[in-house]
C-alpha cells in the first residue's frame, strides 16, 4: 500500500518539480532582460512622453491659438529622468566620457588598480548624491509641491528620477568591476581602449 502510494505520487511529484524549473528559468530570463533593457525601456518612455507632449503643445499652439499649461513643465521635469537614467546606461556599456591615452600605456596590474579606484569614486560619489538628493525629494514631497500648470502632479515624482537612476548606476558599476575582476583572473584584456568600449 504504501509503495503504491509513492508510486501514485510520483507523476505529481515530477509535476511539480517541472513546475518549479519552468518558473525559475522563466524568472531568470525575466531578470537577464531587465538587467539588458531596464535603461533603455525607462529611457524610450520619457523620451517618447515629453517628445509627445511637445508636439502636442506646438500644434495646440498653432493650430487652435491655445495651450495646455503644463506642457512646457513636464517635458523639463521628464529630461531629469532621461539625462540620469542616461549616466546609468552609458556606464553599464562603458562609454561614458573617459580619458584612457595614459591609461592604455600602464601595464596590466596597473589598469586593473584604476578599475578599482575607478568603482571607489563611482560608489564614494554616488552616496553622497543619493545622500543629499533623497533629501531634497523627501523635502518637496512633505511641501506637497506641485508641477506648474497642473493641479496634482507631484514635483518630486520627477525629482525622483536622480537617487533611482544614481542607485542604478551604482549597481552597473558594481556589475563592471565584477567583470573587470573575472578578466583580471583569466588574464584577458580590460575593456579599457576606446574601440572596444560599448561592447555588449
Amino acid at each position: 500500500m504504501g509503495v503504491h502510494g509513492q508510486c501514485c505520487a510520483c507523476p505529481y511529484l515530477r509535476v511539480a518539480q517541472k513546475s518549479e524549473t519552468f518558473m525559475a528559468n522563466a524568472l531568470m530570463a525575466g531578470l537577464r532582460w531587465l538587467d539588458k533593457n531596464a535603461e533603455r525601456v525607462m529611457i524610450l518612455v520619457a523620451y517618447s512622453s515629453m517628445a509627445l507632449i511637445i508636439i502636442y503643445g506646438v500644434f495646440e499652439r498653432f493650430v487652435f491659438r491655445t495651450q495646455i499649461p503644463w506642457s512646457s513643465s513636464i517635458p523639463i521635469y521628464l529630461f531629469l529622468w532621461v539625462t540620469w537614467i542616461g549616466c546609468s546606461q552609458n556606464v553599464r556599456k562603458r562609454t561614458h566620457l573617459v580619458f584612457n591615452d595614459i591609461r592604455l600605456r600602464l601595464s596590466y596590474g596597473a589598469q586593473f588598480a584604476c578599475l578599482i579606484f575607478d568603482a571607489v569614486l563611482w560608489w564614494v560619489f554616488g552616496a553622497v548624491v543619493i545622500h543629499f538628493t533623497v533629501e531634497q525629494t523627501l523635502l518637496v514631497e512633505m511641501n506637497f509641491a506641485i508641477v506648474q500648470g497642473t493641479d496634482n502632479v507631484m514635483q518630486w515624482w520627477f525629482y525622483l528620477a536622480t537617487p533611482v537612476a544614481w542607485s542604478m548606476l551604482m549597481i552597473r558599476v558594481l556589475q563592471n568591476l565584477i567583470d573587470d575582476v573575472r578578466r583580471f583572473r583569466a588574464g584577458t584584456p580590460f575593456l579599457v581602449d576606446i574601440q572596444a568600449i560599448g561592447q555588449e
